[in-house]
């Protein structure tokens, strides 16, 4: 096992590697002259010229590349002109918009964006799994034809549709929750996880499908195993064998799955995030790519990339511990 760690580990990090160099290409492809944007339109040649000394871009690109990567480890210095800006580590430059360090503007728009990812990570599995493995066990009954209709329309419901009605229906009509605002954990978690409750459940309706049918399928196929019918012929307690034979061998799809989805959900939560005012990390990328602020662009990109990377590292070793297989591997 502890092989098998270190071999994902160091995966991970050759993968964060080749991300590093492609969104770092990503600033020299984008359209428009990084000086330029940095500097405002109002600038004149030798203003211009002045910010491209300071950004290093007269360099090769590979001293460039030095120069972004020392940012990112031990932080980098800025001249504005009447002074000296220090931008620790991490580092990933200043947003053309306001000169604030990026790593500012993204932790403070993290949390907003982690609320939301885990608190719905957690609905979504618990639905999810839920209704897979109830529908597995009640097959050819009238649970599964309901189960099985209610998670076709999950799927099929867009998100934006399903935020508008549970906003209409109980903060409109019922008026049984607040309209959300983010409220930080910190300061009062019932109000937090109170606000939160509406775009959580939003998007849990919508993933939850997935993980229904995946379950399902997925116990199915465990409950005609062999090792399945020999405990149950040597008179193994039902609770047992769904419990902790059944469930157990059906789980690592779920946990491959999860990953994905919560990696992307740092980024990918964006309908979510604009139909409910949420100030997250979706939010921020959508306007940054508007208004052609590269450097923000490029920290949130490599950002949600990393977190695809390290979530999907995390179920490598969960999978293996549900799977002891997969470690000899």
């Amino acid at each position: 096992m502890t092989g098998y760690v270190l071999r994902r580990a160091g995966g991970a990090l050759i993968v964060l590697f080749l991300l590093s160099v492609l969104v770092h290409l990503l600033f020299y492809v984008a359209p428009g002259d990084p000086a330029t944007l940095a500097c405002g339109p109002r600038c004149n040649a030798e203003q211009i010229r002045q910010v491209r000394e300071q950004l290093n871009l007269g360099e090769p690109l590979p001293t460039q590349y030095l120069h972004f990567l020392q940012g990112i480890v031990a932080g980098r210095d800025y001249s504005t002109g009447t002074g000296v800006l220090h931008c620790p580590a991490p580092c990933f430059g200043l947003s053309y918009r306001n000169d604030q360090p990026v790593t500012e503007l993204l932790a403070a728009r993290l949390p907003v964006t982690a609320s939301l990812a885990f608190g719905a990570m957690v609905l979504w599995l618990l639905l999810g799994v839920g209704t897979g493995l109830l529908s597995a066990l009640r097959r050819g009954g009238i649970t599964e034809r309901v189960l099985t209709v209610l998670t076709l329309a999950g799927t099929a419901t867009p998100v934006f549709i399903t935020g508008l009605l549970l906003l209409m229906i109980f903060c409109a009509a019922l008026q049984w929750l607040p309209f959300p605002s983010y409220v930080p954990l910190s300061e009062d978690p019932e109000q937090w996880a109170w606000n939160l409750l509406l775009p959580w459940t939003t998007l849990a309706l919508l993933e939850s499908a997935k993980y229904a049918r995946l379950t399902r399928s997925s116990t199915l196929e465990t409950l005609a195993e062999d090792h399945i019918r020999t405990f149950r012929a040597y008179g193994v307690r039902e609770r047992s064998v769904i419990g902790r034979h059944a469930l157990r061998g059906a789980l690592p799809p779920v946990i491959a799955l999860n990953a994905v989805d919560l990696g992307t959900m740092f980024g990918g939560a964006m309908l979510t995030e604009t139909l409910f005012g949420l100030p997250g990390l979706g939010q921020l990328l959508v306007q940054s790519v508007r208004t052609v602020d590269l450097p923000v662009v490029v920290a949130a990109v490599l950002g949600i990339g990393a977190a695809v990377v390290l979530a999907n590292a995390v179920a490598d070793v969960l999978y293996a511990l549900a799977d002891r297989r997969v470690a000899l591997r």
